[in-house]
């Protein structure tokens, strides 16, 4: 299963970040909305985890940022943003957590 897994996030990463036409952004804010993403995040402001647009920043330059966001969101992460922890969200879907990843990365400061 881990390895099921690990190729999924894999196929997700090497599809890069959606360029700006192909991003539904409506899906996406219903997704983060129904995920309970805005309990944490929001898109400009810290609230309990970093603003989308602050991990935004902080990946821009990262060719395989929505891989590494897509993890996090997937398997939940700690350490990367202080020492509170992202809670693991494994029951989505592989295209659920890549529209996702591709939406924080499409917002902007």
């Amino acid at each position: 299963m881990r390895a099921a897994l690990f190729i999924s996030l894999l196929t997700v990463g090497t599809a890069g970040s959606a360029a700006a036409g192909d991003l539904d952004v409506a899906a996406a804010t219903e997704l983060a909305k129904s995920t309970g993403c805005y309990s944490c995040h929001s898109a400009k402001e810290k609230i309990v985890g970093p603003a989308f647009s602050s991990i935004a920043e902080k990946y821009a330059d990262d060719k395989g940022a929505v891989a590494t966001l897509s993890q996090s969101i997937q398997m939940g992460s700690t350490g990367k943003w202080g020492r509170v922890a992202m809670p693991a969200h494994a029951s989505l879907k592989p295209a659920e957590v890549k529209l996702l990843a591709e939406f924080v990365m499409s917002t902007k400061r």
